[in-house]
């Protein structure tokens, strides 16, 4: 029985999210020095920094978890609950990174994406300087920096996704500019020797948000679903957060790159009508699929950071469970149906 039954609130849905597997405990175990999450105020950042001060408890080590983020919104009394320091700050202010906290290890989460079509020096700024500003103050630490999928560009549905030694595709200024975070990354982990890992991501999934989230309240609501992007790949947040951070024993000079995701290419036809029967409702599609897509191969990732606790089968159930009850949505989109680039 899947664990995901277990998930009635979302205080039941955090603690699940942030449950460390043994692979992360050992993985905190050996590693020395506190951790700083640099951009913890976006959708993974405190079920990340739970996980990672829950196997350092678990581990026996004494750590700072440190949060970092303008936290426009408020947000900070969730993380001091459960042992995780915060500090705000403009991480595009490189007089207020240079005062944050020392640490020794560190997770880069912050990014642009949506909205990155109508400010696009905003989204450079944030993707590609701003990684610049955090590698150079963290130049003697450890550091594992998020990436997308995005920059492989479309790639045919037949080849299995997009590997991490495949040359970069980028399509539109969001994607781009995320090549462009990955560049600057990569210079200042050589010019420092800062040992780095980059992940590239591709679509972590929860009940609030997600791909499955996306199509799940498309079929509930009775909207048409366009195939033209007619398959993807998807990730149970808690497996992704699990994942990162054990890339930390994996960091080097040049930096790593590690593809995160599921092993799964999955078919929004055949995805949407499992749902459809979950939620007992008629499924309407549009279009036809083509075939290419925006799709990543993490066998490697998988391999040294993996196995995924989740199997996707689980998770729609799970996620149909949630949307049918009428279980709180993000209202975040991924636009996963987007094939311009543009978001």
């Amino acid at each position: 029985m899947s664990e995901l039954t277990r998930i009635e609130t979302e205080a039941d849905l955090e603690d699940l999210l942030s449950e460390p597997t043994p692979g992360v405990v050992e993985t905190l175990r050996r590693l020395r020095g506190d951790l700083v999450l640099l951009g913890v105020g976006g959708k993974m950042g405190l079920s990340l920094a739970r996980m990672a001060r829950r196997a350092s408890d678990a581990a026996g080590v004494s750590r700072r978890v440190i949060g970092v983020s303008r936290f426009a919104s408020g947000g900070e009394a969730a993380f001091h609950a459960h042992a995780i320091e915060t500090v705000q700050c403009n991480l595009l202010d490189a007089d207020a990174v240079a005062r944050l906290p020392a640490a020794e290890n560190v997770v880069l989460m912050a990014g642009m994406k949506f909205g990155t079509s109508l400010d696009t020096p905003a989204t450079w700024a944030t993707n590609s300087y701003l990684p610049g500003v955090a590698c150079h103050r963290y130049r003697d630490s450890r550091i594992v920096a998020f990436s997308t999928g995005n920059v492989y560009g479309l790639v045919p549905v037949v080849g299995g996704g997009s590997r991490e030694h495949d040359a970069p595709q980028p399509v539109g200024e969001y994607a781009m500019s995320c090549l462009g975070r990955e560049r600057v990354i990569q210079f200042f982990g050589k010019l420092n020797g800062t040992p780095t890992a980059i992940i590239r991501l591709n679509y972590a999934c929860e009940l609030r948000y997600g791909v499955l989230v996306d199509l799940a309240r498309r079929v509930w609501d009775g909207e048409t679903v366009d195939l033209g992007m007619g398959y993807f790949n998807t990730i149970w947040q808690a497996d992704a957060n699990a994942m990162t951070l054990r890339a930390f024993d994996h960091v080097a000079s040049p930096p790593a790159v590690i593809n995160v995701t599921g092993p799964e290419v999955l078919s929004v036809r055949a995805t949407c009508e499992t749902i459809g029967r979950l939620l007992d409702r008629p499924v309407r599609f549009a279009g036809q699929e083509t075939d290419t897509a925006l799709l990543s191969n993490a066998s490697p990732g998988l391999r040294s950071l993996g196995p995924v606790r989740v199997t996707p089968d689980e998770l729609m159930v799970a996620v149909a469970r949630w949307v049918s009850r009428g279980g709180r949505n993000l209202g975040k989109p991924t636009h996963f149906e987007a094939r311009s680039g543009e978001y």
